[in-house]
């Protein structure tokens, strides 16, 4: 299963959902992260806490979500976005009509009263973004009926809401 995870930046929300993906995913799910409108870098503290979390950081980047819109892009089973400017966009036509799930979540970079709020900020979002992606990958979704994917999706958003 093919999965991209949309945010407006893609610099830090998107991109710890893509490592967390293809950590706990196990080759079950490859995951892919972009953004309407891409910062061009990667969080630092996103990075760091990733590290610290013994997750893939190597192949990280900002992108634009267009690169998945070109022929020879890997097609989407999965479309998530983890904030509400994405969710709220008109997104590209993917090929294959893949499902769709908003799995919103506040922006830790927008924290930047103190390190400390801003580290504590990440770790929250990590934690959120890190339950969702265990709560999907523990559903047997391979086994599942196709009818059931959109409910479980908006499900698992739901579950743990924070925006």
């Amino acid at each position: 299963m093919n999965i991209l995870v949309l945010c407006t930046g893609n610099s830090a929300r998107s991109i710890m959902l893509e490592s967390i993906f293809n950590h706990y995913g196990k080759g079950r799910v490859t995951a892919f992260s972009a953004g309407s409108n891409p910062t061009g870098i990667v969080h630092p503290n996103a990075l760091a806490l990733l590290s610290e979390k013994g997750l893939p950081t190597k192949s990280l980047r900002s992108k634009s979500w267009d690169e998945f819109s070109l022929a020879g892009a890997p097609e989407m089973d999965m479309v998530i976005t983890v904030c509400g400017n994405a969710r709220d966009e008109v997104c590209p036509i993917w090929p294959g009509a893949p499902l769709t799930g908003h799995w919103g979540i506040d922006d830790p970079a927008a924290i930047t009263s103190s390190p400390k709020a801003t580290r504590a900020a990440f770790e929250v979002a990590y934690s959120v973004l890190e339950a969702r992606a265990k709560a999907w990958l523990s559903l047997g979704f391979e086994d599942m009926a196709p009818e059931d994917h959109q409910a479980e999706i908006d499900r698992v958003g739901d579950s743990m809401l924070v925006m």
